[in-house]
């Protein structure tokens, strides 16, 4: 189980699009984070030790790739957040939505799309079971 900080999370969203260097790294990040290299390598050393990136030698640099995809840590960090502030209803999640006229009516509409889709599996998971 990986579990993510912030900073941890933009530089895994790199890695899932391209495996990268510290200098291509520090050169995406440094204009938006202000980071420099020595901090991109020890957040890079943490990661490796949490399990969620590996590095090969690539010539003259090393080339760091995930070892986790996106969903996975995705799914994860979702149960936790659900857990910690909702303690664990979806329900009230959406709900706190709803009250806070935070939805707007796409995000209504795809949340419909989404039940639905869910409600289909489900019927045809029970049909499988038969």
């Amino acid at each position: 189980m990986v579990s993510l900080s912030d900073g941890e999370w933009k530089i895994m969203n790199l890695l899932w699009e391209r495996e990268s260097t510290i200098t291509e790294l520090k050169n995406e990040l440094g204009k938006e984070t202000g980071w420099d290299k020595h901090i991109i390598i020890t957040m890079l050393s943490r990661m490796e030790k949490k399990g969620a990136v590996a590095h090969r030698d690539g010539g003259r640099a090393k080339v760091f790739y995930p070892l986790v995809s996106r969903e996975e840590v995705s799914m994860q960090e979702t149960r936790g957040f659900l857990q910690k502030v909702y303690r664990g209803s979806l329900g009230m999640m959406v709900n706190a939505m709803v009250e806070d006229e935070a939805l707007t009516e796409e995000e209504i509409q795809e949340l419909y799309g989404i039940l639905e889709q869910a409600k289909e599996r489900k019927a045809g998971q029970s049909k499988k079971g038969k």
